[in-house]
């Protein structure tokens, strides 16, 4: 699948995801016994790849559709961004989830904009400024984590199928 815009199959990515996730369950499980040698390498060259076909603004799925986990010191640089006490912005934004940790209370994020910029982006918590986590070291260690962003989002989703296609499982 060869799309201009990668933001063009956002409308089909939950399905598509659907669709490819027996697949990709399985080249994850393959790889991820036995990680090839060259799998980093191969998988921040994709991400270059692929990141230079997307525009992240056209999109912006992962702020309309999930929380990034907030740490402490996200709280706190937040906070001071936005010129409120941390405890604000817990009260106002944020509550602990299953697993003990902060999460955006409602989707999309409060502080994503109609223009899709986000209002405290040179702020931003950790896991924004990660995602899609595509482009780290000890990929191995997050397929289950990248297998679920392949139904959030269109690049993920277009890595993963390059990845398939370049290092067989």
């Amino acid at each position: 699948m060869k799309a201009k815009n990668l933001a063009e199959i956002l409308p089909d990515i939950k399905a598509l995801a659907k669709q490819e996730r027996k697949a990709n369950r399985k080249y994850f499980a393959r790889i991820g016994k036995r990680p090839p040698r060259e799998l980093d390498a191969t998988v921040s060259e994709l991400h270059e790849e692929v990141f230079k076909e997307m525009d992240c603004l056209a999109c912006a799925n992962c702020c309309k559709t999930t929380s990034p986990i907030f740490r402490d010191v996200d709280i706190e640089r937040v906070a001071r961004h936005l010129g409120i006490r941390p405890a604000e912005l817990v009260d106002q934004h944020l509550h602990l989830d299953e697993e003990g940790d902060y999460v955006l209370n409602f989707s999309p994020c409060p502080f994503l904009g109609d223009d899709n910029y986000c209002s405290i982006y040179e702020a931003r918590p950790r896991a924004c400024r990660e995602y899609p986590h595509t482009d780290r070291k000890n990929f191995h260690q997050i397929l289950d984590l990248t297998l679920k962003n392949t139904s959030v989002c269109p690049a993920t989703f277009r890595i993963v199928q390059r990845l398939r296609e370049v290092l067989p499982g």
